[in-house]
């Protein structure tokens, strides 16, 4: 049983300043009952998010910074057969156009129809279809691209992008070249789309780009019972930080609280791995002298503080 949450530190202040106003009592308890395994990490610039590479640990995968095999997992999950194809996920997105600089919106909040999905689906893929890769259709914010070139190409994870410059994010090197011109190509196809003038005149955001990200050839799970919960965010992401800490709290008295219970139930093999924008602490059940773990629960662990190392 491993609960791992991402999203669950914030490095802008007021995201601090909500964490240390925040009573998360089953938090505090299975804290001061846990001992922190392996950190993963580095910074907020890196292009796998913590809970990425923390999810890839818990699976056993292997693969650097940005090339962890999450499209091909995805697309196995959809019903596509994967072979043993490289694959990237495209995803349609909305780029927001500003002065100096163009930010990726949350594609949650596109809204995409399935109808709507497929029909840019099919306006692109001609296009990427006649430099050789494949491409196949999992669900509306879903595509999947296949090539031998993105078998080993490092990209940024969408968690990563969302609401920030996509200048910095963009795949480099060889084998990206190809790609970049066929994403510039793909975007002069969707500006001129009418289904996108009409999702504008009914004041929704147009598809009007594509990302791609978690390429690789599909590796198995080791450890199935990794349970992601990911309610923290979209607000985090969207800075709504009075709905965090609503989401928190309904972490604590729901999914925690019932890691709590499994803890003092003896289930074996409790762990929690709470990820920020820079790491991801994995903790599992304390294993030194029993005085030890005694002073540790009189103690108490306080989780702000350490909410905010992540």
């Amino acid at each position: 049983m491993h609960l791992l949450i991402p999203f669950a530190s914030a490095l802008a202040e007021a995201g601090a300043s909500t964490l240390r106003s925040l009573d998360l009592p089953n938090l505090a308890r299975l804290l001061s009952r846990l001992q922190p395994g392996p950190r993963l990490g580095t910074d907020e610039f890196s292009l796998s998010p913590p809970h990425e590479c923390a999810l890839a640990a818990a699976w056993g995968w292997h693969g650097g910074e940005g090339r962890l095999p999450f499209a091909a997992h995805g697309a196995a999950a959809d019903g596509i057969e994967v072979l043993d194809l490289a694959w990237g996920l495209l995803s349609p997105v909305h780029w927001v156009v500003g002065r100096d600089r163009i930010n990726l919106a949350d594609p949650d909040r596109l809204g995409l129809a399935a109808d709507e999905s497929r029909a840019l689906f099919d306006a692109v893929r001609g296009l990427f279809e006649s430099e050789g890769f494949s491409l196949a259709w999992g669900a509306p914010q879903r595509w999947y691209l296949a090539h031998e070139s993105l078998a080993d190409l490092p990209t940024a994870s969408l968690d990563r992008v969302v609401g920030r410059n996509v200048d910095r994010w963009l795949p480099e090197g060889a084998p990206a070249r190809l790609l970049r011109r066929l994403f510039n190509e793909a975007q002069m196809l969707l500006y001129t789309h009418p289904l996108n003038s009409a999702r504008e005149e009914r004041g929704l955001p147009s598809v009007n780009a594509l990302w791609l990200s978690g390429c690789g050839r599909f590796q198995p799970a080791r450890e199935q019972a990794v349970t992601l919960d990911a309610r923290l965010r979209t607000p985090l992401l969207s800075e709504d930080w009075p709905a965090w800490a609503e989401a928190w709290r309904s972490l604590d008295a729901g999914p925690l609280a019932d890691l709590l219970h499994a803890l003092e139930r003896g289930t074996p093999e409790v762990a929690l791995t709470l990820a920020g924008e820079r790491f991801a602490q994995r903790f599992e059940p304390a294993t030194g002298p029993l005085w030890q773990r005694l002073v540790q629960r009189w103690r108490g662990v306080a989780p702000a503080p350490l909410l905010e190392a992540l």
